[in-house]
């Protein structure tokens, strides 16, 4: 499915208590977001991306309008971004990004899911040469040879056009996100995209097994348990 499909970070809401935190972390982007660009989605692209990824998990619309609605105003709060970069168990390499109003708390806390889970925080720019940061797209298809002459054709930027078990991964540079969507709409307007987001794709896998395995879900568990951590990216393979 290729790799950063396999592992990009989606929280499951299979609980109201993960819900409640899918949706606090769209509402608090989703105000940033529109704060920092305007609050109208035509004007905003990254707002206009952010509010589609967000109906895609199914975040009520009240949470979103909400969102927009406060950042119409002239107060509310100030997040500031945050990223920590380390290793988790069985050495796989972990990005984590925050938005937070709060920065020496959420250290605090980022800190405490690495102390407890045999992992460990390293320094900025630790980890982050071995991520490309890029937009990626995943739907079903069979011809991976005519996206890629589709999109040369839009004159799109394109890093690599994988298949693999029907589906084909479109990895682009970040800054192509809405080249490449707009693209593949255009040429295929019933398309439907399994992932399409901007994010960490790791440029080499750590295959994490034994009792790392266990280890490194309740690690990853502790940071989804921040309030204030908003993606978890890394480079672990598990087989399952």
């Amino acid at each position: 499915m290729g790799r950063a499909y396999q592992n990009k970070k989606e929280s499951m809401a299979k609980t109201a208590g993960q819900k409640t935190r899918i949706y606090s972390r769209y509402g608090k982007e989703i105000y940033v977001v529109a704060k920092q660009g305007g609050v109208e989605p035509d004007g905003n692209l990254s707002l206009r991306r952010l509010i589609e990824r967000a109906k895609k998990d199914q975040v009520p619309a009240h949470v979103i309008e909400r969102a927009i609605e406060k950042a119409k105003g002239s107060g509310g709060e100030d997040y500031d971004t945050a990223r920590y970069e380390g290793f988790g168990p069985g050495n796989c390499m972990v990005i984590v990004d925050c938005l937070t109003d709060n920065v020496k708390r959420t250290f605090t806390e980022v800190r405490q899911a690495f102390v407890k889970n045999d992992a460990k925080l390293g320094s900025p720019g630790t980890v982050g040469h071995m991520f490309d940061h890029q937009a990626v797209f995943v739907f079903a298809g069979d011809d991976e040879d005519a996206i890629l002459e589709l999109l040369m054709m839009a004159d799109v930027d394109v890093s690599d056009v994988e298949l693999e078990d029907s589906l084909i991964t479109v990895h682009a540079p970040h800054t192509e996100y809405f080249k490449v969507k707009t693209a593949l709409t255009d040429a295929m307007p019933d398309i439907n995209f399994e992932f399409d987001n901007i994010t960490f794709v790791p440029q080499d896998m750590v295959k994490v097994e034994g009792e790392d395995v266990a280890m490194f879900e309740k690690f990853v568990a502790a940071l989804e348990d921040c309030d204030d951590v908003q993606n978890v990216y890394h480079n672990a393979k598990i087989d399952e």
